[in-house]
This record gives C-alpha cells, sequence and structure tokens, in this order.
C-alpha cells in the first residue's frame, strides 16, 4: 500500500470515533472568545496522538506540530471550533444542550475532520518527508476573529504552505469545491447614528426627523454597488438593522443603522466605506441633523494562490473523481482564512455535506442545520493528500506560488 492509502485507511478505521467527537461538540458548542472546554478537548487528542502541542495560542487557539521522520516542508492545515448564538431545533439525538448556542456552520465537523488527519498522519510519521502542523481556531464568526491573534502569536512561524476548507450546505455531499484567486469577500460593518430633534408626530414641521433622514440613506445607498463601484468588481451593501423611536405619535431624536460590506478588491472597499460615509453626511446636513459613521474593516477577502489551488483541484479529482469536482463562483460570506494566505501560499475549499434523505438541507446560521458526516472522511482524505502531495513536489514549490494582491 502506499503511504496515502495508508493514512486514508487509518482515517476510515477511525472515522466512527470522529463521529462522536462531532456529535460531542454538537451537543456542548461555545460561542466564539469564550470557548473554554473545546480547547481543551482538542489539545488532549492531539497529545494522546504524540504530538508536541501548545495551547492558549492567540487566545484560545491550539496548535500541533507533527515532526515526519525525514527533514522537509512545513504544511499547515487549520479548522475553526466556534459556535454561534442560535436555538438548536433539529431533533436528533446530537442536539444542542446549550440554549441558545449551536454549531450552525459546521465548526464541529471541521474540528473533527482535522482531528482525523492528525490522528492518521502520526500513525505514519517516520515516513513523512517534512513536518505538518495542525491549527486549531477559535472566533472564526465574530470580527476581529482569531486568526489574526494566532498568527500574531507565531502560529505560521517555519510553516511553508497552508490549507483550510469547510463543509458546504448548498453542495451535495461527495462533492469538493475550488478556486483560484479571490474566492471568498472581505466584510466589513459599519454603523450610521442620525441625531436629529424629537417632537410630536403631528408636527413634523418642528422636528429633525431622524426617520425620515434614514429611510432617504438606506435607499441612497443602493447607488453604491450599483452604479459607484466599478461593475466589473463585486460588492454587495446591505442596511440590515434600522432602529428609531418607540412610540406611533412620538418622532424620536435619534435613529441607528447598520449593515454590512461585502467586496473583494481593496479599491471597492475603500470605495464603499467613502460612499457611505458621503451619502449619510450630506442627507443629514441637508436636513439639519447630526451624523456619526462608524465603520469597522472586519476579514478582507480569501486569496487562493493559483498553484495551490491547482493542487487542490487535481488532488480533489483524485478524491471524488472529476464528475465531483466544481469551480465554485465568488462567495459573499467572509472567512478569516484570509489572513493565513496574505502571510503564506495557500488555499481554502468547500467540501459538500447536503443530503435531503437526513435532513440536511438547511443553509448555514439556520436553526435546523446539519450536515452529513461522511464529509470528515472527504475533507481528511483532501488534507492527507494535500500534505503527501507538497512533500512530494516541495522541490517544485517556486515564485509562481507568491501572487501580489491588495489587501
Amino acid at each position: 500500500m502506499t503511504l496515502k492509502n495508508i493514512a486514508w485507511k487509518e482515517l476510515e478505521d477511525k472515522f466512527s470515533d470522529l463521529v462522536q467527537i462531532r456529535r460531542e461538540l454538537h451537543m456542548y458548542p461555545e460561542l466564539s472568545f469564550k470557548e473554554v472546554k473545546t480547547p481543551t478537548m482538542i489539545a488532549e487528542f492531539l497529545i494522546g496522538c504524540g504530538l508536541e502541542v501548545r495551547t492558549g495560542v492567540g487566545g484560545r487557539g491550539v496548535t500541533a506540530l507533527l515532526r515526519g521522520g525525514k527533514p522537509g516542508k512545513t504544511v499547515a492545515l487549520r479548522a475553526d471550533f466556534d459556535a454561534l448564538p442560535i436555538e438548536d431545533q433539529k431533533e436528533v439525538p446530537y442536539k444542542s444542550r446549550i440554549p441558545g448556542v449551536m454549531h450552525a456552520c459546521g465548526h464541529d465537523l471541521h474540528t473533527a475532520a482535522l482531528l482525523g488527519t492528525a490522528y492518521s498522519l502520526s500513525k505514519v510519521k517516520e515516513d513523512l518527508e517534512g513536518n505538518v502542523l495542525f491549527i486549531h481556531q477559535f472566533a472564526e464568526e465574530v470580527i476581529p476573529g482569531g486568526a489574526k491573534a494566532m498568527i500574531e502569536d507565531g502560529c505560521l512561524d517555519g510553516v511553508d504552505v497552508v490549507y483550510g476548507a469547510h463543509v458546504q450546505a448548498n453542495l451535495p455531499v461527495g462533492m469538493i469545491g475550488w478556486k483560484e484567486e479571490y474566492m471568498m469577500a472581505a466584510g466589513d460593518k459599519f454603523e450610521i447614528r442620525i441625531n436629529g430633534k424629537g417632537g410630536h408626530g403631528s408636527m413634523p414641521h418642528l422636528a429633525i426627523d431622524p426617520v425620515l433622514i434614514g429611510s432617504q440613506i438606506v435607499l441612497n445607498l443602493q447607488q453604491i454597488a450599483a452604479s459607484r463601484i466599478n461593475t466589473t468588481d463585486p460588492a454587495v451593501v446591505t442596511v440590515c438593522s434600522f432602529q428609531g423611536g418607540e412610540q406611533y405619535n412620538v418622532i424620536p431624536d435619534q435613529a441607528v443603522l447598520s449593515g454590512t460590506v461585502r467586496t473583494f478588491s481593496k479599491e471597492a472597499r475603500e470605495s464603499a466605506e467613502k460612499n457611505i460615509r458621503s451619502i449619510a453626511e450630506s442627507a443629514c446636513q441637508m436636513a439639519g441633523a447630526e451624523c456619526e459613521v462608524i465603520y469597522q474593516y472586519g476579514y478582507p477577502s480569501v486569496w487562493n494562490h493559483p498553484q495551490e489551488a491547482q493542487r487542490v483541484r487535481r488532488l480533489a479529482e483524485m478524491v471524488a473523481g472529476n464528475e465531483k469536482v466544481v469551480q465554485v463562483p465568488l462567495q459573499m460570506p467572509m472567512e478569516d482564512f484570509a489572513y493565513y494566505t496574505i502571510e503564506r501560499p495557500g488555499a481554502f475549499f468547500l467540501v459538500g455535506g447536503m443530503n435531503p434523505d437526513i435532513q440536511a438541507t438547511y443553509p448555514h446560521h439556520h436553526p435546523k442545520f446539519d450536515v452529513d458526516e461522511q464529509s470528515i472522511l472527504q475533507i481528511g482524505k483532501m488534507f492527507i493528500s494535500l500534505v503527501l502531495d507538497y512533500f512530494n513536489h516541495s522541490s517544485e514549490q517556486n515564485v509562481s506560488n507568491v501572487v501580489t494582491r491588495s489587501v
């Protein structure tokens, strides 16, 4: 048997245990920046695999280094492990037992898959021509996220390349999605505070109505993506919250709008911020109100280095078969895996988790979200294949792997 097949067999033999790990995490999820039991469980498993484990990385992160029996490059593999403030509405034995918290994005499955990869590769470590760093990241769901803090704490020191995966609710189980260059959007958030002058609803002429001004701003913000950013550069500007007033006949003093911006290029991102400020301030000035715009940059866009994206595609065709590998379109959700590929060559890919037979059809962040656990094996086999392929071709790595991009 080849080294890859031996590692795959170890993964398959461990599958039932990995399912139990995933379900344990699903029953006891922890919110971003509040993860305590999850990183402890991860560290204990990795110590049991004989790896060099480091805890508290960047705050609550865990890393584990597997030193191969032969010298070579170092490949990093990353998974996230935080949950979301959503009430689990599934009727399954592993339903969340923590009120108002659930794994509604698959991070529990990512963790199980990476632990399975660590276990499998540890069984063949003497034959590995290089090292593998397993990055278990906290707080992917909440800006500023955990990736940047872990990187600042040295988690990529000595790493040559990095890969990550995400189970995808709208991609059938067994399929793998890949893409070169831009893949997932940068995500920012904004808040617009409009300070007007309250008054009686029957006498608006004596007030400065922040609700009316806010309504104009909401409509005018739609100009940004439609006509103020290059039409070949995708952008989304969405107002998701509008708060103003409590009584039907009282004009309030203040209204607050908040929303999100999704872009890919640096130019589109900067243009969106500039135009949000200009539109809000102009509308308030014309009406005699005061305006405060708070704009917070979130994660940058995920950029897959072409050489590594092509490696993902080639190996995915071996793992899943040509007919089950697709080049995915641009994804507007954000992912702080972006920080890793700013620092090192690498690629992010998607693995299908949808299966109508087990009601795994709901989108990410839905109260009934679930995925087919066979995707644990798919992610694990891809990670194992990427590690071994990179080791086998490490002498071929060259400057074509470093492609400049704007952040």
